[in-house]
């Protein structure tokens, strides 16, 4: 870890909402933001007729607000998503947001109020920081346990020019309100369930690791392993397990709070890259990327990830410090199995012609700038190999 001149940010939305039944206050926290009329992002399932979204909108019809939803939110959202819910927001005359789904809708949505309040293109964004008013107020409610986009400053939206996913890291886009209720989390399939639990655990390895990680970003990630590690399986089993839902909730922004603040590294990088060209499920990538960008980060802190070890339940007593490291790796690889995430990227038709690019392109991706190890081309292209 670097020490020196270092400040360190801690980001959060004002209000967090969990535990089952939180989404029955959604209501009164639009009220609380002074909103008559909300746009709902959402993706087309969640969007569809009779849908949660549908659900959603009944409940705040009722309580005299009035509800326009866009349905448009991709799985990878692009910038042409972005732009065709703004022009439903500005033409509703809608004055507050609400995100209902996962990464995507949140992302979605994101990128559709900073674009309202600051004026331009999403494509202007990308980056850091690079907003110069508050983003139009937005309420984010989530129904998967992964991203923890519902509570972090980032969002990710494809370049379709381009089909580069551009990384947006901004603390004017952190939700003004997060929600997170199981109830809403017990429709997700198994496959969905695995690859977003499978995302948290990235989210918590990759910022525990992190160059700039502190002890209150390391509490968060320690405890989000822990509990993805111990529920997840469970999650995936049975969805109706509402333990188990609530447990996985907690992981989520438990992942999110820590890589909030502590950032991430090579494997969202290289994921980010993986969901661009392909359009691939960004939870798999991640999941499958994991323990290859670990393996290569282990030497810049094995300690760290013998604490990750115990986290995820391993005995580490005896062993070296480096056994002990190495069973971090194996507890990840062993838990991705288990809940059926695909061995390698070829079992996904990536092809290794694409690893060049890809591999310069992760290299320039903001996630990179905090993984513990400097990596050059060839070790990116070569991580890529190894996860085939």
């Amino acid at each position: 870890m670097i020490l020196g001149e270092q400040v360190y940010s801690y980001f959060m939305p004002t209000v967090n909402l969990m535990g089952v039944g939180a989404h029955k206050e959604i209501p009164a926290q639009v009220r609380a933001l002074g909103g008559s009329h909300i746009l709902l992002v959402t993706d087309t399932f969640l969007g569809r007729p009779g849908g949660m979204a549908d659900d959603i909108k009944a409940m705040l019809v009722a309580e005299g607000i009035k509800v326009t939803t866009y349905p448009g939110a991709e799985p990878n959202p692009t910038d042409k998503n972005v732009h065709d819910g703004l022009k439903v927001y500005e033409d509703c005359g809608a004055d507050l947001l609400l995100s209902l789904g996962g990464g995507s809708s949140h992302d979605c949505a994101k990128g559709i109020g900073l674009v309202a309040s600051n004026g331009g293109n999403i494509r202007d964004f990308e980056g850091l920081n690079k907003s110069t008013k508050p983003m139009v107020p937005l309420i984010a409610v989530n129904t998967t346990a992964g991203t923890g986009a519902e509570m972090t400053r980032f969002a990710v939206i494809t370049n379709t020019s381009n089909h580069v996913k551009m990384a947006i890291g901004d603390w004017r886009v952190t939700p003004n309100i997060a929600v997170n209720d199981p109830l809403l989390m017990v429709g997700m399939p198994p496959a969905l369930t695995a690859a977003t639990g499978m995302d948290a655990l990235t989210h918590a390895v990759e910022a525990y690791v992190s160059i700039i990680a502190t002890p209150v970003t390391d509490s968060a990630a320690l405890m989000a392993i822990k509990l993805i590690a111990n529920n997840l399986r469970s999650a995936v089993a049975n969805g109706q397990n509402l333990e188990a839902r609530d447990k996985m909730a907690y992981a989520e922004f438990l992942a999110g709070m820590a890589f909030n603040n502590a950032a991430l590294g090579y494997v969202h990088a290289m994921a980010h890259q993986l969901g661009g060209l392909y359009n691939l499920p960004h939870g798999v990538c991640n999941a499958i990327l994991l323990p290859h960008v670990e393996e290569f980060n282990l030497i810049a802190c094995p300690q760290r990830f013998v604490d990750i070890a115990v986290a995820m339940g391993e005995k580490v007593e005896g062993l070296s410090i480096r056994e002990a490291a190495n069973k971090a790796i194996l507890a990840i690889k062993i838990l991705s199995a288990d809940v059926g995430i695909p061995s390698g990227l070829s079992e996904l038709n990536v092809k290794e012609e694409d690893f060049k690019v890809m591999a310069q392109n992760a290299m320039k991706d903001i996630c990179s700038l905090t993984n513990p190890r400097i990596a050059t081309l060839d070790d990116v292209i070569s991580i890529y190999k190894s996860a085939m």
